[in-house]
């Protein structure tokens, strides 16, 4: 598919840094898609499809029954669905040979010891939740391989063959849909939820520590301190995941490894002008907050497109981060609203957000520290008062470069054993989008493992993954396994 029709599809900037991160790091090859699109032979055939394939692709489309909502998926933290969902987990848990319970913020976790009953575990997870009118695969995917991958060794009598003890963990929460607070149960494991959290409230009033207790789950702020595990006792934390964007489909390949996740900052804009009547105003001698927002939102567009001409004087800037930035950065604004919201009526007040994401996280400082500079200018110039708030911040995380070897790897191997043979590299991402590995590298060196998926929907009922993907995706994971036996 060519580049011009992806970006006309999807109009997010996230994309673009994807695509051209990978064009500046991948050098591509004509034949890829014949190689990957290759119908497999009858020997490939064999590599566990009735487990790795047709079983995990039905078991993805039980799980995306499973709903709070009726015509649509919703999964929020400790729902009924969310429940009955675990539920069904766990049974799956159990049928791949792992012993399971479920910890003090309901995350549900599966595991299986090993010959070396004192060696550091490996962590593999995803989340349960999901957003509300959900795909099935974000999350799902990523304990449904995992659990499958396991099964196999089971069937083949290798599940005791471990060198290290293996977890799954289904997590609670992770899109924080229902708290506004992304990472609950990721972030409990890890040790980093702080215990206020527990005080948070839903629409309802409803708290994180009502809805475990509605749940039959007791919370206190010491048993939330006593689920973070010992960093000692943990090998490292792997994810597989659906990519979320476009890159995998376009280079015409079904995994991808990645390289790291961008850190983000969220802040709020708030303008405040000189309401007035439309007709009556003129133009000369107007305070328009909205114009100045058009003229603040046209300035981040241009940033962070051409960081460079931006930063050239920039004093913690250096030529990495410069790239970096060149490659990485996206920034959005997804939300504005005006006062009075009247057509006839010049506002008063415009307040609009802003998501700015970048691998580098000097570089995003420097990008914020000099887009805040300008808008303040602007602001000046314009009359206008100016207030940026921020709302929210998260540093990049960086994936291991042994845990991201060892999944290029399986990847490969997988690709080979279901494919033959191919002759580019597995191609590595940056993912723009957080996941539960940002809250676990808190705790443990983590790797993720992208699957593709149809025209980079995610979050819309319209996602959607090839069953031979799922595939592939669950014969990586086993290919990873197999080298820790």
């Amino acid at each position: 598919m060519p580049i011009t029709k992806i970006s006309h599809f999807f109009l997010s900037l996230s994309i673009l840094f994807s695509i051209f991160f990978l064009l500046s790091t991948l050098a591509s090859s004509s034949s890829s898609s014949s190689y990957i699109h290759a119908q497999p032979s009858g020997k490939t055939r064999s590599l566990y499809s009735e487990i790795l394939r047709d079983e995990a692709v039905e078991r993805l489309y039980e799980l995306g029954k499973v709903s709070d909502s009726d015509g649509y998926l919703e999964r929020t933290f400790m729902s009924p669905a969310s429940v009955r969902a675990g539920l069904i987990i766990r049974e799956w848990m159990e049928d791949a040979g792992l012993r399971t319970w479920v910890d003090s913020m309901g995350n549900l976790h599966g595991r299986v010891e090993a010959i070396n009953a004192s060696a550091q575990a490996l962590l593999i997870g995803s989340h349960l939740d999901t957003v509300v009118d959900a795909g099935i695969f974000d999350g799902s995917l990523g304990i449904i391989s995992a659990i499958s991958a396991l099964k196999v060794l089971k069937s083949n009598g290798k599940l005791g063959e471990l060198k290290r003890p293996v977890e799954v963990i289904a997590f609670s929460d992770e899109e924080g849909v229902r708290f506004q607070s992304t990472f609950l149960g990721s972030a409990a494991v890890a040790g980093v939820l702080p215990v206020t959290a527990l005080k948070i409230s839903d629409k309802s009033g409803v708290t994180v520590q009502d809805a475990l207790k509605g749940n039959s789950i007791e919370i206190a702020e010491e048993s939330l301190l006593q689920l973070k595990y010992d960093p000692a006792s943990v090998w490292g934390y792997v994810e597989l995941h659906i990519e979320q964007g476009p890159v995998l489909e376009w280079l015409g390949f079904p995994l991808g490894v990645v390289k790291g996740i961008a850190g983000q900052t969220r802040i709020k804009v708030s303008i405040r002008g000189s309401q007035g009547h439309a007709g009556t105003v003129p133009m000369s001698l107007r305070r328009d907050p909205m114009a100045a927002a058009a003229e603040l939102i046209v300035l981040l567009e241009s940033l962070c497109k051409h960081p460079r001409d931006f930063l050239s004087d920039c004093g913690n800037c250096n030529e990495f981060t410069i790239e970096s930035l060149s490659s990485s950065l996206v920034c959005t604004v997804g939300e504005i609203s005006t006062w009075p919201s009247a057509s006839n009526v010049i506002p008063g007040k415009v307040t609009f957000t802003v998501d700015l994401r970048a691998i580098d996280d000097v570089g995003r400082e420097a990008v914020l520290y000099e887009l805040s500079n300008r808008m303040y200018q602007i602001c000046d110039r314009r009359s206008v008062s100016c207030i940026i708030e921020r709302k929210h911040d998260a540093n990049a995380v960086i994936c291991d470069p042994e845990l991201s070897s060892q999944l290029k790897s399986a990847a490969y191997g997988a690709l080979k054993r279901r494919i033959g043979e191919i002759q580019d590299e597995v191609p590595v991402l940056m993912s723009g989008a957080g996941h539960d590995a940002m809250a676990m590298s808190h705790l443990t060196k983590v790797g993720m493992l992208f699957v593709r998926c149809r025209g980079g929907i995610s979050h819309s009922p319209e996602e959607h993954v090839l069953d031979d993907d799922v595939w592939t995706a669950g014969v990586a994971m086993l290919a990873f396994l197999e080298t820790h036996m």
